[in-house]
């Protein structure tokens, strides 16, 4: 007999753990509006459901793929990717030292310097990737949390998880991950030591640019997680059960998707890797990035999809070239089937440590070779 606990990626994803439902027999799960449920005769709640913002039948199956994807104890799903890591960093007490990365998320980066500091976190901002300035930065008994994220957004540079996490945990933090870019297809950071992950499940997870949501994951089903839930129910920061149920749907897809945008942002990257109007091509599957040794040891079969295109010609240049694009959607956000353009540093505003010149690109599935002429003529009307 199989033993399904040992079923790849993509079995796992594509039948999404082969759940039937156990009244219709029907492999596609139902939907679930309702916002409560009823007692039984002697008031209990032995089914275990008592009401939808504490729980929803819609986000178990979600949920379940999801923990099972990356070896986790449990896994739960948020309103937003937003809503799903600050519950991590409200879980933390006022008082508590935490270390982030310079450049991550801008959205998170942004909250934390603004709002996480108000509810008395201490935040600071290193360079995650060099692990003499993150072990110079943390403060033993009073570092609780280090963030990484990992591809980071939008430079793409690549963090040892494995490092970090003994070097945390040597001085009493515990360790999330934002793993947005890399899935689970190529990254799974609870085995490399972490505490946590997260996922803009927006993204990659969803794979259609029709649902808003996040998950978190963990490694232990410990005091933490369970405050960490509480938060999601407290604050509630839910996911409605019609977007738990196309997160679901999604899901099923992940595998091929993300394995087709890998493959396509490592052929995008080495054309334009010494292209006479690109002055740096930043994806971490170049043999010659700076953070390859490590991609290559901790993510398996591919790079992710996520890359970036510095243009020679300057910052005009580069909104010219994302204006010019035809193929190409111009739009915020990344993970879709279809591919994505976008000038980051107008999008971050005048505070961005993105540079200028930088565009982000977001490989869908689309003719690898056609997105490469769409941005070939793009670049080259830009500069004309």
């Amino acid at each position: 007999m199989m033993d399904k606990s040992k079923l790849s990626a993509a079995s796992i994803a594509a039948q999404a753990l082969g759940w039937v439902d156990p009244v219709t027999r029907a492999v596609t799960p139902a939907i679930h509006p309702s916002s409560t449920y009823i007692r039984d005769p002697d008031n209990q709640y032995r089914s275990g459901r008592i009401y939808a913002r504490d729980n929803n039948p819609s986000f178990d199956q979600a949920e379940a793929v999801l923990a099972a994807l990356e070896g986790a104890a449990g896994a739960a799903v948020f309103a937003s990717g937003m809503a799903a890591a600050t519950a991590v960093f409200l879980a933390l007490a006022p008082g508590d030292h935490v270390l982030a990365p310079k450049v991550m998320y801008w959205s998170l980066r942004n909250w934390l310097v603004t709002e996480a500091t108000r509810w008395g976190l201490k935040i600071e901002l290193v360079d995650t990737h060099d692990i003499d300035a993150l072990r110079a930065a943390l403060r033993p008994g009073e570092t609780k949390l280090v963030w990484l994220e990992t591809p980071a957004n939008p430079l793409w540079t690549v963090t040892d998880i494995a490092a970090v996490a003994e070097t945390a945990h040597a001085a009493g933090a515990r360790v999330a991950v934002d793993s947005t870019v890399a899935t689970p297809v190529h990254t799974r950071p609870l085995d490399l030591g972490a505490d946590l992950v997260m996922h803009s499940a927006t993204k990659y997870l969803n794979g259609h640019s029709d649902v808003v949501a996040g998950a978190l994951v963990t490694a232990r089903d410990d005091e933490t997680w369970q405050r960490i839930k509480r938060i999601r129910a407290q604050h509630g920061a839910i996911l409605g059960p019609f977007e738990a149920w196309l997160l679901l749907r999604g899901m099923r897809t992940l595998v091929p998707r993300v394995r087709q945008a890998s493959a396509t942002a490592l052929a995008i990257a080495e054309h334009f890797r010494g292209h006479e109007l690109v002055s740096a091509v930043l994806y971490p599957g170049l043999q010659d990035a700076p953070g390859h040794a490590v991609a290559a040891r901790q993510m398996q079969g591919g790079f992710g999809g996520m890359l970036s295109l510095r243009v020679k010609a300057g910052a005009a240049a580069a909104i010219a070239t994302a204006a010019t694009v035809e193929l190409w959607k111009r739009a915020t956000s990344l993970g879709g089937v279809e591919s994505l353009i976008e000038h980051r540093a107008s999008v971050e505003g005048p505070t961005s440590p993105v540079p200028d010149d930088l565009l982000r690109l977001s490989a869908g599935i689309e003719d690898p070779a056609e997105l490469i002429a769409d941005l070939e003529q793009a670049l080259r009307a830009a500069v004309a």
